[in-house]
Parts: C-alpha cells; structure tokens; sequence
C-alpha cells in the first residue's frame, strides 16, 4: 500500500516575493518530503487538490519555470519529476467521504482560520499527514487545529490534523509512522477483530462487537477513523492511572448520552459485556465526518469496555 500525503493548498495561496525566496521554500519541502518517504517502509505519494506542475510560487514564476531552474540543484528537480503525484485528492481513491469534502458537499466544512480547507480535511477524513511549503510562521509545526463545522447538526468542535513543513516536525509523528506499518496490514475489519489484543491492550471488546467489525470489508472507508479512536482510546487508557475518568485527556471528543436519550432507549445501549454483566454504555465518540458512533464504556483506571461500533443509535433528539 503507498502512505497518502496530503498538500495543504493554503501554503500555495500567496506567492513568495522572489524566486530566491521560491526555491527556499521548494527545498524545505523537498527535504520534508525526502524524511517522510526514508521513514515508511512503502511507497509514498503526494495528493494535491490541482496539478502540483502548475502551481506558482512566484510572481512569473510557476513551478514549471523551478523545475527547469539551472540555478535550482539538479537532484532537487530531479525528486520533484520522479514524485509521485494524484490529483484531485479523491484520485483513485473508493472512499465517498473524502469525494464529499473535496467537493464541498460533505455534511461538514473544514476551515483553518476561518478559510476553508479541503487539503487538511482530506488529511484528517483520511487519517494521514499534511505537508505545507514554509510559505507562513502559522505552517511552521506540527499539528494543525482545524474547525469542523457540522451543517446538518449546527455544532463546531476543533481537531489537531498531522502536519509538516520541515523534516524537524516528524520527530513528532513516530510513533504514528510506525503504527501505519501494522495498520497497512488491518485490511478489513476481521484482521482488526482478531489483532484487538495486541493493538489495544487496554481496551476490552463486547462480543456484539466481533460481528459489526468483521462485517467491514476491504477498502471499508469507515476503517482508518476506527482505527483512529480505538488508538485514542487505547492511548487514553494506558495512562490512565488512577482517579475517575477524564474525557478532556482523551485525544478526540467524547461525551455521554442525554438524560432524555437514556431515559427513553437506555435498552439500545445496554451490552453484554466479558464479565458476564449487563451495562449501559452512555459515552461515545463520534467517528467523523460519518453518522458512526462507538459506545464505550470506562470500567476503571487502565481498562476500557468498547460495547458498540456502527451507525449513530436513535437518541432523544434524533430515531
């Protein structure tokens, strides 16, 4: 399989002042680039919303000019010619979630300092990294707090996308590199099932959850945002240590049922669980932009139930 990286269009959307400048900045991301292929064991390629050739980085001077620069270094060029590149993002890729928000159509907007942003959103649908040229201070980190603005539902909440614009920020993301190694080989939702222990040790797993993730076949789009929040609640779990839980530790949002949704379907939510006993299972994450939810349960410090993976259940609000 090949690692998606996603180009954060805002980078390009103002041209650098010189083309001394230009090629500052194509350097820069030719080295982040470089860092990223060396430290995935498979095949990289660099999604873009248009054709990366026609991209201007400066005044008269698109990057077709930069590539046949004399003054720019030849294996630099050179890197950019072999790069594999696709577009529009959603090229080649069976998953309708990010042909949504590539077309503006998804049930959720995704906005960066109150721009739109299709690149980032591709990046956080899709469960990858984002790559920007160092044309801005704001791209020079990390993550990147992104908006999701629900249309349907009129709610707003705040999600740190993976992101780099120089080789240094990788030294965060690691661990997530070395995790899409394993999770290339969870290639439908019965390998997911049957490696559970491994990946998440401090998670354990109703048995109505075995048939609703191996019913999940290959190419499943609602595979990577799974992944993501059972990671997050594995990350969650292991470090939780002592005291009640704290669902502002947790690396996504999490949040209980209604008063109203329990008093009225409190029985949907009730799952057999390992140790034989019946429990409700109130919290849940959302797994974004999709109406899937998973229903969990924080028993105590170190250990987490997971009691339901699927569609969003009937709430006070919505059946």
């Amino acid at each position: 399989m090949s690692l998606d990286i996603i180009l954060n269009e805002l980078s390009l959307q103002t041209p650098a002042a010189n083309k001394l400048v230009a090629r500052q900045w194509m350097s820069s991301f030719i080295q982040t680039l470089r860092s990223i292929k060396s430290r995935v064991d498979q095949q990289a390629s660099l999604r873009t919303q248009y054709d990366f050739h026609s991209n201007l980085l400066a005044s008269d001077y698109p990057l077709q000019r930069w590539l046949n620069d004399n003054e720019v270094d030849r294996e630099e060029r050179r890197f950019i010619k072999t790069l594999a590149t696709k577009s529009p993002f959603s090229q080649d890729i069976d998953n309708s979630e990010v042909q949504e928000v590539e077309s503006n159509i998804a049930p959720c907007e995704f906005r960066y300092h109150g721009k739109l942003a299709i690149g980032l959103g591709v990046a956080f649908t899709l469960d990858t990294i984002a790559v920007s040229l160092l044309s801005d201070n704001c791209w020079d980190c990390s993550y990147l707090n992104v908006d999701i603005v629900s249309i349907d539902l009129d709610e707003e909440r705040i999600a740190a996308v993976r992101h780099t614009s120089r080789k240094e920020h990788l030294q965060d993301h690691i661990e997530w590199i070395e995790q899409t190694s394993i999770q290339d080989r969870l290639i439908d939702g019965v390998a997911l099932w049957n490696k559970r222990h491994e990946l998440f040790p401090n998670l354990q797993f109703c048995d109505s959850v075995k048939k609703q993730l191996e019913d999940l076949r290959m190419g499943d789009s609602i595979l990577p945002p799974i992944r993501k929040k059972l990671y997050e609640l594995q990350n969650y779990s292991e470090n939780w240590l002592v005291g009640g839980f704290d669902k502002r530790l947790i690396g996504c949002k999490a949040t209980p049922e209604s008063e109203a949704t329990l008093t009225k379907y409190s029985q949907e939510r009730m799952f057999l669980c390992p140790d034989g006993q019946k429990r409700i299972f109130s919290w849940h994450v959302r797994l974004t932009p999709l109406a899937w939810r998973i229903q969990f349960y924080p028993e105590q410090p170190g250990q987490i139930i997971i009691g339901y993976i699927g569609l969003h259940l009937p709430t006070g609000r919505f059946n």
